[in-house]
């Protein structure tokens, strides 16, 4: 942090350099993330200014913004020159970004691939702790009907009931059906129970000229095929 010797409130920094004026100047993708947060709090503290509190704020979550949405009111107001309201200014924030993903999906409609599941679910999921199960019903021109959670578990896993995903799934007169789940941990990597409830989708939708097309497991900012890796 800086002392009070060598601290110089944004007002003192050149007009170039200010985040408000640089957005303006240079445009939004000339900030860098803690420009950017320091423009949502508005002002630092007595002694230190809002750029260089957003990169300690920053900092303590690893320069990464996805760790950053993990921060919930109480974890950003331990740091001293953030109120309630700034807080809720960044969570707000963070939250917008993750729906504005999951629109522009939905705003396609259309399945072209593994890449728009991906998409369209990443503003379902968030950054939840808790694994969920879904499926997207898709009509013959894989466009999308709607998505339905079929369960969610704790920390560890979910169930997944055959019966009631293709009982959904024949009621909303889908052709072929894709699985979602995530993975809370990150890792995107399907486990044993995950592979054999695939199969056991797949070879139950061909039965009933129902297609599983994919299962897609999601971690933080990426994801895992079955289709894409040739496992289906």
């Amino acid at each position: 942090m800086n002392t009070e010797s060598d601290y110089f409130p944004i007002r003192q920094w050149a007009e170039g350099d200010r985040p408000r004026e640089k957005l303006l100047l240079k445009g939004k993708q000339s900030l860098s993330d803690a420009e950017l947060i320091a423009i949502l709090m508005g002002s630092g503290s007595r002694n230190e200014s809002a750029v260089d509190l957003a990169k300690r704020i920053l900092k303590s979550a690893k320069d990464n913004l996805i760790e950053l949405t993990k921060m919930d009111v109480r974890d950003l107001q331990k740091f001293k020159g953030v109120g309630e309201a700034k807080a809720i200014s960044i969570i707000a924030a963070l939250e917008l970004g993750k729906r504005r993903r999951g629109a522009e999906a939905l705003e396609k409609k259309k399945i072209t691939s593994s890449k728009d599941v991906f998409e369209y679910f990443s503003g379902i999921f968030g950054d939840s702790n808790y694994e969920a199960f879904y499926i997207l019903l898709l009509n013959r021109g894989n466009k999308i009907i709607r998505e339905v959670q079929i369960s969610e578990g704790g920390f560890s896993g979910t169930v997944a009931d055959p019966k009631k995903i293709f009982k959904i799934a024949l009621e909303n007169n889908a052709t072929s059906i894709i699985l979602c789940h995530n993975h809370p941990s990150g890792n995107i990597q399907p486990s044993d129970a995950d592979i054999k409830l695939t199969h056991k989708l797949k070879s139950a939708g061909e039965m009933l000229d129902l297609q599983v097309l994919d299962h897609i497991i999601l971690g933080e900012e990426k994801y895992y095929s079955f289709a894409d890796e040739g496992t289906l």
